[in-house]
């Protein structure tokens, strides 16, 4: 395996390092769009495209951008539906971030004549999910 790929695949969202301290106490709004997500179809295992745009107010962390393109390049070989990695992404970034407020979108291309967009969003005030 090339470096890359050994990064990849040992890759883990969980740890520390990932997540900076937000050293800026005003509010404002992080956008970060991910236009070469890669899944497979658990079903086929034909490749699965999209775009994913995260926003979030961040409260007392931040992701480091290299974690979070390592992270999202870690679903590239798994079989996993649409549905179930844009949830497991916004579940793991919302467990570490604890942020004011985020939204996940994931665009799927579209694949036998369906386009799929999956949204998620979450908001500290409401606590909606």
């Amino acid at each position: 395996m090339r470096y890359g790929e050994n990064e990849i695949k040992d890759f883990d969202i969980n740890k520390n390092e990932n997540f900076w301290p937000n050293k800026n106490g005003k509010e404002y709004t992080i956008k970060i769009t991910l236009p070469e997500f890669m899944c497979r179809c658990p079903r086929s295992g034909y490749p699965d495209f999209a775009t994913i745009y995260l926003e979030y107010i961040p409260n007392k962390k931040v992701v480091e951008l290299k974690a979070i393109k390592l992270y999202i390049n870690s679903f590239m070989d798994r079989y996993i539906s649409h549905e179930d990695s844009i949830n497991e992404i916004f579940d793991a970034l919302l467990k570490n971030l604890k942020p004011k407020r985020m939204k996940i979108i994931g665009d799927f291309n579209p694949r036998g004549n369906v386009h799929t967009v999956i949204e998620r969003e979450y908001d500290v005030k409401s606590k909606t999910y």
